[in-house]
Formats: structure tokens, sequence, C-alpha cells
């Protein structure tokens, strides 16, 4: 009785190893370097919150993790007097702000980007140039303006209302996104009969979405990390310090509890890692398409 042999698998030829060789290679080293960037980001924010779980005297030593985890770090941030005032201000300011500027850009950008008039692309320009005017320039005008003729100083409004008028950026940003919309969609809801309203309202929005998520973001992130501005005009009143602000003076407070110090500065980035967590399919598709068409 015979038994059958399986017939011997043709050994790789060395152009062939090689090619193998190289592609592990290629393979080790992309995946390496993106292993390295990743905890080049993300080791900062370990230590800041294992340090927030410490206990007072083990904070900033040779230890890395926590002898003992103290999650009522946590809750002793809010006995420091103003500390959820400023939480409310600080949402009162990136909340109404970000949607006073997507209202307002949204049709200017939609202008710019499906009107045909003279001066469009001089109105265009003047975007632009806004795009890279420093707030420093204009911040002596403004201040004299907000604190002496309207009497805003001490609060969060000459940072709000301004936002009612449009921004620079969103109107830019959502305009390269609205080109990529094809104009036969607008000229069809015209036919149709629809008012510029109507079809902005009916037809370019719904598929504006991703556009109008990454300016909503864009501007949440910026109004909740902004420093600058509540500094200018809310340093004298306490009451309506944004987090981002009262931060330095909880440090101030707090000099030598650094876990408290950590737990507030875990407290402050936490609703900004939540939004991009949930919403970043939509930013990136937003940001990807604004750079389709010019």
């Amino acid at each position: 009785m015979t038994t059958a042999t399986a017939p011997a698998r043709p050994e790789a030829s060395p152009a062939l190893r090689q090619a193998r060789r190289k592609a592990l290679l290629h393979w080790i080293a992309v995946h390496s370097l993106g292993i390295a960037a990743a905890l080049f980001f993300v080791l900062p924010f370990v230590f800041v919150l294992l340090t927030s779980l410490m206990s007072d005297d083990q904070a900033l030593t040779r230890d890395l993790t926590p002898n003992s985890w103290h999650w009522d770090n946590y809750l002793r941030v809010f006995d420091t007097p103003g500390f959820l005032t400023w939480w409310k201000n600080s949402l009162l300011y990136a909340g109404l702000g970000t949607v006073l500027v997507v209202v307002s850009s949204t049709p200017v950008a939609y202008a710019l980007a499906k009107f045909r008039f003279r001066g469009r692309h001089l109105s265009l320009l003047l975007v632009i140039s806004m795009m890279m005017l420093p707030p420093q320039v204009v911040i002596i005008p403004m201040y004299l303006f907000w604190a002496k003729q309207m009497d805003l100083s001490g609060t969060l409004w000459p940072l709000i209302i301004p936002m009612a008028f449009g921004d620079a950026f969103a109107i830019f940003l959502l305009r390269q996104f609205l080109l990529t919309i094809p104009d036969e969609y607008v000229e069809a809801a015209r036919i149709d009969g629809c008012g510029e309203f109507r079809t902005l309202i009916r037809v370019v929005l719904p598929m504006a979405k991703p556009g109008i998520a990454a300016v909503a973001l864009f501007q949440f992130f910026y109004s909740w990390n902004d420093y600058f501005g509540p500094q200018i005009y809310a340093s004298d009143n306490p009451g309506a310090w944004t987090l981002s602000y009262g931060l330095e003076s909880f440090k101030g407070a707090h000099h030598t509890d650094w876990n408290l110090t950590m737990a507030a500065t875990v407290m402050v980035m936490a609703p900004v890692i939540l939004v991009f967590f949930f919403a970043q399919k939509a930013f990136v598709e937003g940001v990807t398409l604004t750079g389709v068409k010019g």
C-alpha cells in the first residue's frame, strides 16, 4: 500500500524574499513612528490624569502612579469659590458664541460661494485680509469702545456680541465647503420657485452639515480655550471669569496642592475631548472637503 506525498512547495526566490523583508521593515517603521507620535501626545495627558488622583504629599514626586487613588480630588475642586461659576461662564461663552458664529457666517459664505455679483472677489479678499489681521492690532480701539462707550467692562458680552456679525475664518471655511456643492441643486431649487433663503435652509444646509460641524467645533474650541479675551474684558470681575482664565487663579490659590490643580486641569480639558471624540467624523470630513475646489 503506497501513500501519496504532497508536492514540495517551491522556495521563494531571493527577489521575493527581499521584497517581503522590505515590506515588513516598512510596516515596522511606519507603526513605530505612529506609536511614538501617539505617545508624544498622550503621555502628558496621562501624567496630568495620574497626578490628579494622587495625594498632596505624593504629587510631583518620583512616583509615576498613585499609591492610593483619590477620586475625591475632583469633588474638592468645587470647594474653590467661583469654580462652578467659571464653568457656567465658559459654557455661555463657548455655546452662545458658537451658535452666533454659525448663524451669522453661513449666509455670507453662501452668498460668496453661489452668488455672482460685482465685487465678489474683492469681498472675499477682504475676508481673507481680516483672517490675517492679528487681534492685538485692534484690541485697544475695541476695548475703548466696549468698555468706555458701551460700559460693558467686567462682562463677557464684548466677546460674545461681535460673533453675531460673523467670523472671517468661519466664512472662508464655509465658503470653501459650499463650493463643493454642485450649482445644479441650487439652480433646480430656484426654478421650482424657492427663494434664496428657502434654498439655503432646505437645500444647501442639509448638504453642508460636515462643513458647519467643522466650523462649530473650531469656534467652540477657540472660545472654550480663550484666555486673552477674558483677561482683557473680565479680569476685574471674578464673577465673569471663564475656566481658562480662572484656572490661573486656581493655581495661585493651590500652588502647593498640585493634585487639585491637575484635577481642575482635567475638568477643563474633558469637555473639549468629549466633543471632539463624538464629532470627529463630521469634523474631519468637513475640513477635508473644504480644499476640493477653490
